[in-house]
Parts: structure tokens; sequence; C-alpha cells
């Protein structure tokens, strides 16, 4: 059941992905990014980090999805083409074989032989709420603030913008 289940929320996060890539439509964009965001709440849960499940449904989905909904209602999606602003067009195939090649060596190098195993033992507390606060607070504080202020002057550019 649980191999049905990842199969189905990989399908989901992966098909979403490519949607608000492909869609041309943006609302539509944007609510397959919400398909894609509660795949990946559902595959955070087969991990067993319920926390980090709830708070990528609470805060994306609940929250940045509503927002970019409603920027995407309030800007209205225009019918004329992209324009590719002056990016060779030789240069998507470049990167796409690439990031193909990236990908492969992560992949190849990875320890792939341990899919069949258990997996290591993971200590006591370990996702819980209080590890997570206590690392953002401590270890990982300059990039949590960083990150909050990046997302503070993106809202207030927003406003300004709209």
């Amino acid at each position: 059941m649980v191999q049905l289940l990842f199969f189905i929320a990989a399908i989901g996060a992966i098909g979403g992905a490519v949607a608000v890539v492909l869609l041309r439509n943006p609302f539509f964009s944007v609510l397959a990014l919400v398909v894609h965001m509660m795949s990946l709440s559902v595959l955070f849960l087969l991990l067993h980090a319920e926390f980090l499940a709830a708070a990528q449904l609470i805060v994306y989905v609940g929250a940045v999805m509503v927002l970019y909904l409603f920027v995407v209602s309030y800007v209205g999606g225009s019918d004329e083409p992209l324009d590719n602003a002056g990016v060779p067009r030789f240069l998507a195939p470049v990167l796409g074989v690439s990031l193909l090649f990236v990908f492969s060596l992560a992949v190849g190098g990875s320890g792939m032989k341990l899919l069949g195993t258990r997996g290591g033992d993971l200590p006591e507390g370990f996702g819980a709420p209080a590890q997570i606060g206590e690392l953002l607070l401590t270890r990982f504080l300059l990039p949590f603030e960083v990150a909050s202020y990046l997302l503070t002057v993106a809202a207030v550019g927003a406003v300004l913008l709209a």
C-alpha cells in the first residue's frame, strides 16, 4: 500500500511540475503547482516528516499559492506569445543535456544499492518541531534570516507592483 501511495504521489508531483511549465494559461499553471505541492506533502508524510508535510500544506498550498492565484487573477493572462528575451535558441538543449548529465552523476554516485534496505537508524525526536526550531535558530540562522529578508522584499515588491 505504501508503494502504491508513493507512486501516485510521485506521478502527481512530476505531472504537476511538468504541467506548470507546459500549460499556457497562468491560472491553470498555478493550480498545477498546487497539485505539485500537495503531492510533495504526501511524499513528506511517507518519509515520516509530518511537520514538514503540515508546513508544506499550510504555508505553501494555503498561503503562497493563494497569493499567486490573486496575482494571476489581478494581472490576468495575456494571449501574446512569450518573448525569448534575447536568449539564443541553442541554449535550452545544451542546458537540458547538462542537467541530465548532472542528474545521471547524482543518481549513479548515490547509494542505489541501498534501496532495498531498511535505511539508517534515526535518533529519537528526529524531525520534531522542537528539533527543527533549534536547528533553524542555531546552525542555520543565517540562511533562515536571508530567506526571510528575500521573502519580505518579494512581498513588498509585489505590493508595489500591484
